[in-house]
């Protein structure tokens, strides 16, 4: 009898193990799209004094020692880093190379088409994350799932294009590189996932840690030597920018430590899904900070996106 309840009670607690680590990607998921949000606030703010890619170096440069310090902490709590196999380099390399990418054609989007355009194109991300993850992976997403992928796109061309989807398709350039992006992002996001799972031992705090760490790392260097050769002078702003720039490596670091902790639990295509509940955040701060005024299309699709994350989880 005594061997029964140990087992049960054994069997309960890996129950609730595994119901905790269920319901744990979303908290993350949550929290790490709100701190975006206040990253990408903050980034703006740096955009005056440095070019675009000035800008977008801050997120890098300046998580730097905050991802690092996180991987050390991890460490410091009895962890051992487990061996990185070659094939976790390959993938951090691709998928810090394709988020790259990805941002700089989003970018380039803007200012061929405009921000809506841009925006609402990107946001193929999330399918191509699915098909990406389906490739690469072998992960599949239910018919519920896929619907609610859907749903929430959608929604998101609803909310980021105010005058309606009539003039969506207007301009072709805009598309082209905002689909490049979304390519870009749902390359990364798989990749990460993939170089957390390949590390042969270890909990996903510590596979997510070391992913993220190495990423920031080849991310910051590529950027460094590309800004060195085609920017000269733009790293020495950079540098000056430390005040805001510390700021900005902070949010970023943690909405980072997020994401990828998220997509080591799943499918990485569920985590930038939900991810668009950023969106909603950048909705109700529009209303409520700055007093916007709103459309019913932008409610409708706010409506839509929220219908679409209930249907995917």
């Amino acid at each position: 009898q005594a061997e029964d309840v140990i087992r049960d009670l054994s069997l309960s607690l890996v129950g609730s193990e595994m119901c905790i680590r269920d319901r744990l990607w979303i908290l993350l998921t949550v929290a790490a799209a709100f701190l975006q949000t206040v990253r990408s606030s903050l980034q703006k703010r740096a955009t005056g004094p440095l070019s675009v890619n000035g800008a977008s170096y801050l997120r890098f440069v300046f998580a730097l020692p905050f991802v690092w310090a996180y991987l050390g902490g991890l460490l410091l709590l009895e962890r051992s880093l487990p061996e990185l196999p070659w094939q976790f380099y390959v993938f951090c390399l691709t998928g810090g190379i394709a988020q790259i990418i990805g941002t700089s054609a989003l970018v380039g989007s803007f200012s061929h088409g405009n921000f809506a355009l841009g925006t609402t194109f990107s946001k193929t991300e999330v399918l191509l994350t699915a098909l990406v993850g389906a490739v690469l992976l072998s992960e599949k997403l239910t018919l519920l799932q896929w619907a609610g992928i859907g749903v929430s796109f959608f929604g998101v061309a609803l909310l980021t294009t105010r005058d309606g989807l009539k003039n969506i398709a207007s301009d072709q350039r805009a598309l082209l590189l905002g689909v490049l992006a979304g390519a870009g992002f749902a390359v990364s996001a798989v990749c990460y996932r993939a170089a957390a799972l390949s590390l042969p031992s270890g909990d996903f705090l510590l596979r997510a840690g070391a992913t993220l760490a190495v990423t920031v790392t080849l991310q910051s260097l590529l950027m460094g030597v590309f800004l060195r050769l085609r920017e000269p002078g733009e790293l020495g702003r950079v540098i000056a920018s430390w005040r805001n720039g510390i700021w900005v490596g902070l949010a970023g670091a943690s909405a980072s430590a997020g994401w990828f902790t998220a997509m080591t639990l799943v499918n990485a295509a569920l985590v930038r899904a939900l991810g668009q509940i950023e969106l909603l955040f950048s909705f109700a701060i529009s209303i409520w900070f700055f007093r916007e005024r709103i459309k019913g299309i932008e409610i409708a699709g706010a409506v839509l996106v929220v219908l679409g994350i209930w249907l995917l989880l």
